[in-house]
């Protein structure tokens, strides 16, 4: 490192630690007196045009297009995705760019790109000088077919591997992938491809295939509402595999619920080397199965507490919900406690036997303050592993339930399923494109070195940025106000303001400067 970026870092360092500081001095603890007036006092206020300082709200934006530059995802996008015979004067990367740009950019729909394109600043800070209006956003959209938006997550993962390739040894023991689907709701009648579900809510029901371990959608595929949540998961589950597989993964594992316990494809996974814990319906042999079972290889399910109590235990606040239940006799389903055996079993379509893992549910059913009966219910687990314990598969099925939070994420964070086109596949590119928002701020987190002096701070920072809901990321490393200063060759983002991110925003940035063997330098 030459001597003048050295003085740069220790500079910006001092800044940082000054900034810091004079925030907690504001905030400091106070013994309060009584005070005669509220303390927002300002009231002589005035706005004024700058003349040559301007400002863009959100500076992270420069963040995000150095990872777009750094990871190859231009080059790649338009090397390989062709939907423009003349480049007059936008190209493909800069369409898919444009919609997941807005949505970083704190926009939720079409038409807040033209906020953007309206802002000169905006343009000055990413070099350009003009983006696609709403309406041309929305034409490039229906210039999809169904092979085109393959070829874009195609595009997009072989990316992603790249990225990968950039983690530690331990990030490969293993991909968990996840298959689950939704429903996108609309309340357009025009829409081709829409259909109803079986909630009576008019729509579409995307498919999300998504790896466990970062939270990164790594497929998605649009069908009408009224579709199977399982249909198409095989096959995409089968390409997430083959690009775990690439990217050097050493084991496979694909969860799924009931819906996605596709016994004719278990033999052919399993003969692959991949994993699979899937839920079973619980089907009147099954149950017939678990009731015959001995006692004696019922065990207690003890689950892990939710989280760990740091400071001093606090008394737990009264049930409100539970006291209403109770007054007004309303019945009531208690849990009393949970057992877990397993036995072999071979489904009709495979011709392997594998293993099934019950959780015994004993219920006590209430009305009021009085018991009715008590209820036992089972659950149903099917899988090829046969080193973990049962405990631990019954734990690792629930987990699954953490990829409905990247759904959540998907469709009220990023709002990529907000279904703004007129037919099901210009509907399933956008939803492609807006989620590629949340795959830059998976690549951020993970660009984040976790070494030196500091590893094991930097990795639980790498780890929390990486599990951010979207709005929390916007507010940290994307709503960072700064000046913008074009000169030398060089654009300039000059930060404005502080936050508690800040030190690990620009240890991002300066991880993007740093040119590794797959990425290519910067040009500015």
């Amino acid at each position: 490192m030459s001597n003048s970026k050295a003085q740069k870092k220790v500079e910006r360092k001092r800044k940082l630690i000054n900034r810091k500081r004079r925030i907690q001095y504001r905030l400091r603890d106070i013994n309060w007196a009584a005070q005669d007036e509220p303390m927002f006092t300002a009231s002589n206020i005035h706005y004024e045009l700058a003349d040559r300082v301007r400002g863009l709200a959100s500076g992270g934006i420069g963040a995000m297009h150095l990872e777009a530059r750094r990871t190859g995802l231009i080059e790649a996008i338009d090397r390989r995705l062709h939907l423009l015979k003349i480049h007059k004067p936008y190209h493909e990367s800069d369409h898919v760019l444009n919609i997941a740009y807005n949505i970083l950019c704190s926009g939720t729909c079409l038409e807040d790109i033209e906020l953007r394109r309206n802002d000169e600043v905006y343009l000055d800070a990413l070099g350009t000088q003009r983006i696609p209006d709403p309406t041309t956003a929305g034409d490039f959209c229906r210039r999809f077919k169904r092979s085109h938006i393959q070829i874009l997550m195609n595009a997009i993962n072989d990316v992603r591997v790249g990225v990968w390739q950039e983690q530690p040894e331990s990030f490969f023991e293993e991909a968990i992938i996840d298959a689950d689907g939704t429903i996108a709701h609309t309340t357009g009648e025009c829409k081709e491809g829409m259909d109803i579900c079986h909630k009576g809510e008019w729509g579409y029901g995307p498919l999300v295939v998504s790896l466990a371990n970062t939270g990164e959608p790594l497929y998605l595929s649009n069908r009408s509402a009224s579709r199977p949540s399982y249909e198409g998961a095989a096959w995409y589950l089968d390409r997430a595999g083959a690009l775990c597989e690439r990217a050097g993964f050493k084991r496979i594992l694909y969860r799924g619920d009931t819906d996605f316990s596709q016994t004719q494809y278990l033999d052919g996974w399993d003969a692959k080397g991949r994993c699979f814990i899937f839920g079973i319906d619980a089907m009147s042999n099954l149950v017939e199965t678990a009731e015959n079972l001995p006692e004696k290889q019922w065990k207690r399910l003890n689950r892990p507490a939710k989280y760990e109590v740091k400071t001093v235990p606090r008394e737990s606040p009264d049930n409100v919900k539970e006291r209403i239940v109770r007054e007004r006799g309303f019945k009531n389903i208690r849990l009393k406690s949970e057992d877990v055996a397993e036995f072999p079993y071979r489904p009709v379509a495979c011709k392997k036997t594998y293993r099934v893992v019950v959780v015994r549910k004993n219920l006590s059913v209430e009305k009021g303050e009085q018991v009715l009966f008590d209820d036992i219910r089972y659950f149903f687990y099917i899988t090829n592993d046969t080193s973990m314990p049962a405990n631990e598969i019954v734990f690792s099925a629930n987990d699954r339930c953490n990829q409905e939070n990247l759904i959540e994420q998907l469709k009220n964070g990023v709002r990529a399923m907000q279904m703004p086109l007129d037919n099901l596949v210009s509907n399933w590119a956008y939803m492609v494109m807006a989620s590629l928002a949340w795959t830059l701020k998976a690549w951020f987190a993970l660009s984040l070195p976790e070494t030196g002096r500091w590893a094991a701070k930097y990795k639980s920072e790498k780890s929390a940025v990486l599990r951010m809901e979207f709005k929390t990321f916007l507010n940290a490393f994307m709503r960072v106000p700064c000046q913008i200063i074009r000169g030398g060759g060089r654009i300039v983002y000059r930060l404005l303001s502080w936050n508690p991110w800040q030190h690990v925003f620009l240890r991002g940035v300066d991880a993007l400067h740093t040119v590794s063997k797959w990425r290519h330098p910067l040009r500015c």
